[in-house]
């Protein structure tokens, strides 16, 4: 008959009437003691020996008319007394035999009292040692439910298969193996705090503010692990911050605890019975690394609902049970306009925020506390936009590692010279950039049905018609950070290393909401080749992954080349803008030469006009050949002349391998500027 039924049985039995003496319910201890004390003291009066046999014959002795040993330990786990609540309980779950339930009391009773462990040594085994071993248990538990092979029923029980009991010097012959029991799991047995090295709970600082709708959709998905066993939910979120809280979120729906497990470090064993004895989720947490494609660990006799907390790429393998998957989105723009102000108390700048920036509870939790201390520092009770955009420079110093370098420097409108058409090409992606979140509402279903929220853009010019500078202006327009992708470590010789790194890039670039910039992208999504060995089969099998990677990135991208012919055009029709920036006109070259020379000069209009109309350069080659003006300039010790910009330019021409311009060169320097600078 299964322990439980007689468990059963027994309590039906004894609900009536008082009690005999013999009947009484003893603790677990001291019917493992008596099985012990049997082996020494059993049959003829034998006087204990020393300080161990003393120790034990003085547990015993009370215990010596106990004749149905089976009947007491029955008696004893269907109405436990306190101390032994814990192991009644474990042996119901995992329906431990008799001979389990004893053998597992002994394992505990050697890690709480050290003379227990002194007594094993003491008593008639194949070998000595401080732990119980499988010949000294075969001995003493032989009669105790209905005999037969001890150690092969224990070998063959839900306590070793469960990691409750574990075995020691396995490669010994089996009799001289010894038992011992999980540290955690002991001390949980006997009341103790959880103590589970590689495992942790949410703490109270990661319980950040939640809008409703992940309130709503973690009942739901509570309800929904409770139809089956074996059931993992992946939650996918770049903020570990928000998948933790939404993790003890469904936990608490499901009357739990979120266990936080590290499933590097941890010992396995044992911890599945520990989860269903201290109602623990196992909340299994994944590096946010993109691309990864981790192994969930099983936890012998746990058959309950699992969570993994992982990235937004890669997948999460289970041998056993259902997969389901939750991504977390950023909360609507009236849920992020709630938290901000619950943050900040700061009702106008919690709008301005909430309608500018697309970002996760996690992340607003993590700029209001950073803001806060900013402000702080500052010695300002209310915040100020830049705050907070100081807070996102902060938090991303590290978060994209090598794979991307900031480019923090703010570009205003005034630094932007381009033509009118380029202008309002900008412009129309500033707005689409500042729509993207709700742009399909009021569009078809064809749409909606496919809508994205990232924004692409390619910025195709000669070099030095300012691609890097646009993207610094829109960076600066729509107040979110600026990193440029660096190729060198986002390209990578190995096989799939590339698409690695630059999903890991995109995954925490997301989260960040920031723009991105691929410089020279050609170099990364260039056209597809003819497949003529097995290189170019591996190249276009990384392009293909790149372009759709990119399509499906929910953040603002901008890319970009020289020229659009060097795409592929599937990468093209993935693109939300192409914008062309041509070198400039005269006109626009004027503008050019004022806005980099600046105020503090000695250049009158008629030599700007000149140098506008006779030099055929691109802004950054002025800007080139300003800078080397400035610097003969200040080794002359002299303002800055005419002559001193010749002299850059000049340079600049030999750089490109081009004749330098002769209306320039019939210029009189002489007359226009000091004798002491010779003549270029």
């Amino acid at each position: 008959m299964p322990l439980t039924n007689k468990i059963q049985a027994h309590s039906e039995s004894g609900s009536h009437g008082q009690r005999p003496h013999q009947q009484q319910v003893l603790r677990l201890d001291d019917i493992a003691l008596a099985c012990l004390g049997r082996l020494l003291f059993a049959g003829e009066e034998v006087a204990p020996v020393g300080a161990e046999q003393t120790y034990l014959y003085h547990r015993y002795q009370p215990l010596r008319h106990l004749v149905d040993v089976a009947g007491a330990l029955h008696r004893t786990l269907a109405d436990p007394q306190p101390i032994d609540v814990p192991i009644a309980t474990l042996a119901r779950l995992l329906s431990l035999s008799a001979i389990e339930v004893v053998a597992l009391v002994m394992a505990l009773l050697v890690e709480e009292d050290p003379m227990i462990g002194r007594v094993f040594a003491q008593l008639p085994a194949p070998v000595g040692g401080s732990r119980p071993v499988l010949g000294m248990i075969e001995a003493a538990l032989t009669s105790l439910d209905g005999g037969g092979w001890v150690s092969g029923r224990l070998l063959g029980g839900a306590a070793l298969r469960c990691g409750v009991l574990q075995r020691i010097n396995e490669q010994a012959p089996l009799p001289e193996q010894g038992l011992k029991i999980p540290l955690g799991l002991a001390l949980l047995l006997r009341g103790h705090p959880w103590f589970w090295p590689g495992t942790a709970a949410v703490t109270p600082e990661e319980q950040i503010p939640l809008p409703l709708s992940l309130h709503e959709m973690a009942d739901r998905q509570a309800e929904a692990l409770q139809g089956g066993p074996h059931t993992v939910l992946v939650i996918r979120s770049g903020s570990a911050r928000e998948a933790r809280a939404v993790a003890q979120l469904v936990a608490a729906r499901l009357k739990r605890e979120a266990l936080l497990i590290s499933p590097d470090v941890v010992d396995f064993s044992g911890l599945g019975p520990a989860c269903l004895l201290a109602g623990r989720l196992p909340v299994f947490e994944f590096a946010h690394g993109a691309m990864e494609h981790p192994s969930l660990p099983q936890l012998a006799g746990y058959d309950g609902p699992r969570l993994a907390l992982a990235g937004a790429d890669g997948q999460v393998r289970c041998e056993r049970g259902t997969v389901v998957q939750w991504t977390l989105l950023p909360p609507s723009r009236e849920e992020r306009n709630q938290l901000w102000n619950d943050a900040l108390h700061q009702p106008h700048l919690a709008a301005q925020l909430a309608g500018a920036h697309i970002h996760s509870a996690g992340r607003i939790a993590e700029l209001a506390q950073l803001a806060q201390r900013q402000a702080s520092l500052q010695q300002r009770q209310q915040l100020q936009v830049t705050d907070i955009r100081q807070a996102a420079w902060e938090l991303e110093s590290g978060l994209l590692g090598t794979l991307a370098q900031p480019l923090p420097t703010a570009i205003p409108d005034e630094a932007l010279v381009l033509s009118k058409t380029v202008n309002q090409e900008l412009q129309q992606l500033v707005a689409r950039c500042r729509w993207r979140e709700d742009l399909n509402t009021s569009l078809g279903a064809t749409i909606q049905a496919r809508y994205q929220q990232g924004v692409r853009c390619l910025l195709v010019g000669p070099s030095g018609t300012g691609k890097t500078l646009v993207a610094g202006w829109l960076a600066t327009t729509l107040g979110l950070p600026l990193y440029r992708v660096d190729l060198a470590s986002v390209v990578s010789k190995y096989i799939g290393e590339t698409e690695k790194n630059l999903a890991t890039l995109l995954s925490r670039a997301e989260h960040c909401e920031i723009v991105l910039l691929f410089d020279e992208a050609d170099s990364l999504f260039g056209k597809r080749t003819d497949i003529k060995d097995s290189n170019d089969r591996f190249a276009n099998s990384q392009t293909n992954y790149l372009l759709q990677r990119i399509e499906f990135y929910r953040g603002i991208v901008l890319l970009t080349s020289n020229s659009r012919e060097r795409f592929d055009t599937a990468f093209t029709r993935r693109l939300d803008k192409i914008i062309d920036l041509p070198l400039p006109s005269p006109q626009e070259r004027r503008a050019l030469w004022q806005s980099h020379l600046g105020s503090d000069h000695h250049l009158n209009t008629k030599e700007i006009n000149q140098l506008a109309v006779s030099s055929d350069l691109a802004g950054g080659h002025i800007r080139n050949a300003v800078l080397s003006a400035a610097v003969a300039a200040k080794d002359s010790a002299q303002p800055l002349r005419l002559a001193h910009v010749l002299l850059g330019l000049r340079g600049e021409y030999r750089k490109l391998g081009r004749q330098f311009p002769a209306e320039l060169s019939g210029l009189d320097t002489s007359t226009t500027s000091p004798g002491a600078l010779p003549t270029p």
